[in-house]
């Protein structure tokens, strides 16, 4: 017997059917990443949006398309991780808009729906890239409009759409030439795929199981393997010390080195950024008051602060599980906003997204007010930005991704936030981010600090070195798994079989673009070991003697090292 229409209570079944059959193939969908590195992303992201939906829908007792669809969108639009996950939220978004109104849905309300949705998911990114998740929409939507002028049996239709859709998906690489060299199709366009053909198998009655289980980040273990760290840690330079000079005599490029080696030479984690007639500080000591009186030959303080990190250091693992349990509560989710900090109201906050402890304590030396733990492989949701944004005391927050497969999920967040504004920084690496951060100036308003802070994002190049999981080729090269990858803004700038050597190659790449280049950083991950990141850094200095060379500890996973280039 043919099914011309479906009411809410199989809408519910099959949007749940949907959700687990994306589960069920995350990680098939994660080795599609056209990188070989370590933070294939694409399964998990999706999964945690479409599952943060999917609790909602699962919890509806008396399922209406209305309350339906408010779950469904909701759900899914605060849940977004990832690029991947917020295009599936506007998908989801647009295709509830269109069925909110109705009883039942008919093979032409499908085609209506799936069309809507479509058009709402390339009005969210600024820079629609054809060969990806957006193309398989797109072609879903086309094939539904043709469909509802050839039949009304929706398991018919459904089956065609699908058909087609996967036809489509096979054409990415054709659309995308990384993805051909790479011998994958879309990992986005795929999980789309998946989730029809659950969602399929539901209104067929092949699936009858609907009970969901909504998939946890691995936070809970990086938390706790990192709270031991932190126990156990000896912690060499005890007070975390910063302050302004406001400057009155020069303070040219031989007299801030001679500052930096002074600094050096009593801590470490040094922040040293001159900006017109100030210089911003930070810096890890066992004696701030000599990082004061050194100070005070250029100018008069400001804004000093020293915390005592020692003992600072037995509270962190508990305030760390505190602000995670506070993100994650259902009470902030359903009752309202957390509640802001006991710190003073001021104009301008900031939120930024960064995995590594010392990564985190230089954005903190640069003003940054709250810090979420992520990047690679952790993609925070919309959900945790607004979090992070409300717990900051300030009417406008600034918030830098330092991820490209984050800043969409930060522009949702500013789209829908309530009581303050939110501004994006588009950084899409940890130097961007930092770059950032040095070029906001208090005494601006918040447009002219946005403006300065974006165009500050091209006077800096990026360079990521990590390792291959699987075989492939990209850009000409073949990488066997296992192999050191270099890469750089653009792409991949050099392979190779030792650390230290394929680092070089890929700094060599980088100078040959940045050839008046004054500072290189260097921020060692938490793999390397500070011996043998000082001496790479060593062979640096002496292959680039003309340009400042800087070493600090990041603490970054999956990235043995990360480099800037300015």
């Amino acid at each position: 017997m043919a099914t011309n229409t479906i009411d809410a209570a199989l809408v519910q079944k099959m949007f749940l059917a949907g959700a687990k059959n994306l589960e069920s193939k995350k990680e098939w969908i994660n080795d599609l990443n056209v990188f070989p590195v370590p933070d294939g992303d694409t399964g998990t992201n999706m999964t945690m949006t479409i599952m943060s939906a999917a609790k909602e829908v699962s919890s509806i007792a008396n399922p209406t398309m209305e309350n339906l669809a408010k779950a469904i969108s909701t759900g899914s639009l605060r849940g977004a991780r990832g690029n991947s996950g917020v295009i599936l939220s506007q998908l989801l978004r647009g295709f509830t808009k269109e069925m909110s109104s109705l009883k039942e849905i008919t093979v032409e309300n499908l085609a209506a729906a799936t069309q809507r949705a479509t058009e709402t998911a390339y009005k969210a990114v600024m820079k629609p890239k054809e060969g990806t998740i957006l193309t398989v929409a797109r072609g879903i939507s086309e094939k539904a409009a043709e469909v509802a002028s050839q039949t009304e049996n929706l398991e018919e239709a459904l089956l065609t759409i699908i058909e087609h859709a996967e036809y489509v998906l096979s054409t990415t690489p054709d659309l995308l030439p990384v993805l051909k060299e790479a011998g994958v199709v879309d990992s986005g366009g795929q999980g789309l795929v998946v989730v029809l053909r659950g969602m399929y198998d539901a209104l067929t009655g092949k699936v009858t199981e609907f009970d969901i289980s909504e998939p946890k980040a691995d936070i809970s273990e990086k938390t706790q393997a990192k709270g031991a760290a932190i126990d156990n840690v000896d912690i060499k330079f005890g007070y975390c010390t910063e302050f302004i000079i406001m400057l009155d005599k020069e303070f040219n490029e031989k007299t801030e080195q001679e500052f930096k080696a002074f600094l050096s030479s009593i801590g470490d984690s040094i922040v040293c950024v001159a900006l017109d007639d100030i210089v911003k500080v930070h810096v890890h000591t066992n004696h701030p008051g000599q990082a004061f009186e050194k100070a005070l030959e250029y100018g008069q303080l400001t804004k000093m602060k020293v915390d005592n990190m020692r003992e600072e250091h037995n509270q962190k693992v508990v305030e760390q599980a505190e602000v995670q349990a506070a993100v994650a509560s259902e009470a902030q989710k359903k009752n309202g906003k957390p509640i802001a900090s006991n710190q003073p109201k001021k104009d301008f906050g900031f939120v930024t997204i960064v995995a590594g402890e010392g990564l985190a304590e230089i954005f903190k030396g640069l003003g940054v007010d709250s810090v979420i733990e992520g990047g690679q492989t952790m993609n925070p949701s919309t959900e945790d930005i607004l979090n992070a944004a409300d717990s900051v005391n300030a009417d406008v927050v600034f918030v830098l991704p330092n991820n490209k497969n984050i800043i969409l999920a930060a522009q949702q967040a500013a789209s829908i936030v309530e009581g303050k504004k939110i501004v994006v920084i588009p950084t899409k690496t940890i130097p961007q981010g930092i770059t950032a951060m040095i070029n906001f100036e208090a005494t601006r308003s918040a447009k002219e600090n946005e403006d300065a802070m974006v165009e500050s994002l091209s006077t800096v190049a990026t360079g990521q070195l990590t390792y291959a999981v699987r075989d492939t080729s990209i850009d000409g090269k073949e990488i066997k798994n296992g192999d050191i990858m270099g890469l750089g803004d653009s792409g991949l700038l050099a392979v190779g079989k030792d650390i230290d050597s394929t680092l070089i190659e890929m700094l060599d790449e980088m100078m040959k673009e940045n050839a008046e280049a004054e500072l290189i950083s260097v921020y060692y991950g938490e793999d390397v070991t500070e011996e043998d990141a000082e001496a790479v850094v060593a062979k640096i200095e002496e292959k680039y003697p003309d340009t400042d060379v800087e070493l600090q500890p990041g603490g970054q996973p999956i990235y043995y090292y990360l480099v800037s280039v300015e």
